[in-house]
């Protein structure tokens, strides 16, 4: 069986189990992640690997964050709290992320394997970071580091 299929099976075990306890938050964001599944294998006309599914729900992750900011400019605190629910629901599905202390080691030690400085070389070290750290850590908050490791 593959890994792919575990994860699904696991998205229904906690639908189920979040219905059974009337976990709305849990409940609603689960479905929202197996309706983008099943809407991409759909497009796709196959089934999706466990990484295709890791990058769906971290390009959830990434919307739902938007939505938030911009919630919080509207100054909408009921919509704030319910993204935050889904938010937290949704990251239990994803590979623990990196913080930013081991993002800036990392970049770090890109920069002295590629042997660059300065604001020029952020196009080679980002592939190289983005590439190192698919699904372990934000684009924006890698982009940031890049920027100030290049920076110092």
């Amino acid at each position: 069986m593959s890994t792919a299929m575990d994860l699904r099976e696991r998205l229904l075990a906690d639908l189920q189990q979040a219905m059974r306890t009337k976990d709305v938050p849990r409940r609603e964001a689960i479905r929202m992640v197996r309706a983008a599944i099943q809407n991409s294998e759909i497009a796709l006309q196959r089934p999706l690997t466990e990484q295709e599914i890791q990058d769906l729900i971290a390009r959830e992750i990434k919307r739902r964050n938007e939505a938030l900011e911009l919630f919080r400019k509207g100054g909408r605190q009921d919509l704030v709290a319910e993204e935050e629910a889904g938010l937290r629901v949704l990251a239990e599905y994803l590979p623990q992320q990196l913080s930013r202390e081991e993002i800036t080691e990392i970049v770090r030690g890109i920069v002295r394997e590629l042997g660059v400085s300065g604001p020029g070389a952020m196009g080679a070290v980002m592939r190289a970071a983005m590439a190192q750290l698919k699904g372990r850590a934000d684009g924006k908050l890698i982009n940031e580091v890049v920027r100030q490791v290049l920076a110092q």
